[in-house]
């Protein structure tokens, strides 16, 4: 059994579409915002490619807003923004099946740090600030999105940086496949913060992006019309020692999974693997900087985009790839369609 993706929510420096990222990507330049007044710690960069004039309380309101890190602020939008772009209605027959499986890096890194540096910093018996710990824990935008939308069913959060959108691909699908759940919300979040600019910087991965893009996974058979993609098959490895040829193994094993013969593969989307000629290449990183764990969601999400704009690529299958530094290594095999597309602007 495959899932099928039925609709899309997405927040980036590009805009807030599929379509939105997949220009980006082909504009073949970097997105940058000035982020020089958004902090009072220094940053590493004057700009960067992170999302400008984002405000969680005019999208969702004041009421449970207030103390929301700027990860679970992301990704709630995005979620919100996949439910209702996928038509899924729900009720107190349904929510129960209906879930969210995110993927991540490691939460907030700057909510963590911060609470962190409190214990050293404030009185003893280190009179920290209790609201400030629910935004350190790793599930936390997972469990507000939950919260928000009054969904009951499976809850997850995979870490897994670059991964990370591929690993929560690969748990929703088990999950809809073994009958836990009839829809989920699947993607990845990343923040920017100077945490995570500076980790970027010292790391030479940079400059450190952000993003939050959630597709709604539905189990097939169970879909609304106008259904955007089928997600065949998903394979995970480690390849510590040769991750280049971990990762065309793994691509292999993926579509040997999805009977999908590699000749017939017409685009790869993602910044890692080799690409075949003839083969049309979906990058991320240039355009949108590093954003870890959203990177393979905005991969995903271009490739939809392209799909929606390509009637002659409906039904032929394409890569989505990943790999991190310590040699983890993902892909999986697309199947879409055209027609789809959103936009929340």
């Amino acid at each position: 059994m495959s899932g099928v993706v039925t609709g899309c929510g997405v927040v980036s420096a590009a805009g807030d579409s599929v379509a939105d990222v997949l220009t980006a990507i082909r504009a073949g330049t970097a997105v940058r915002a000035d982020v020089r007044d958004r902090f009072a710690e220094p940053l590493p960069e004057t700009e960067a490619p992170a999302i400008a004039d984002f405000d969680v309380r005019a999208l969702l309101g004041r009421k449970g807003t207030s103390f929301l890190d700027r990860a679970t602020a992301l990704a709630m939008v995005a979620c919100g923004r996949a439910l209702a772009d996928g038509g899924l209605t729900l009720d107190d027959d349904n929510r129960h099946r209906v879930g969210v499986v995110l993927g991540t890096t490691t939460g907030s890194l700057k909510s963590t740090m911060d609470f962190s540096r409190e214990t050293l910093v404030q009185d003893k018996p280190y009179l920290v600030n209790p609201v400030l710990f629910p935004n350190t824990v790793m599930n936390c935008a997972a469990g507000q999105a939950a919260i928000r939308y009054g969904l009951r069913g499976v809850n997850a959060t995979v870490a897994g940086g670059p991964l990370a959108f591929l690993y929560a691909l690969r748990y929703a699908l088990n999950a809809i496949r073994r009958g836990y759940a009839d829809a989920l919300l699947v993607g990845g979040v990343e923040e920017y913060t100077p945490n995570t600019a500076w980790a970027a910087r010292l790391t030479d991965a940079g400059p450190a992006g952000e993003a939050a893009a959630v597709y709604l996974l539905r189990r097939r058979g169970a879909e609304a019309v106008g259904a955007r993609a089928e997600v065949l098959s998903v394979a995970t490895g480690f390849a510590p020692d040769d991750a280049d040829a971990g990762l065309a193994g793994c691509a292999r094993r993926a579509l040997a999974v999805a009977d999908v013969r590699a000749a017939d593969v017409w685009a790869l989307a993602g910044d890692d693997g080799d690409c075949p000629p003839g083969v049309e290449r979906l990058p991320v990183r240039q355009a949108l900087g590093d954003c870890q764990a959203a990177a393979g969601a905005l991969a995903f999400g271009a490739l939809l985009a392209r799909y929606a704009e390509e009637p002659a690529a409906a039904g032929r299958p394409a890569l989505v790839t990943a790999r991190s530094r310590d040699g983890g290594v993902a892909a999986a095999v697309v199947r879409g369609w055209a027609g789809g597309g959103d936009d929340h602007r």
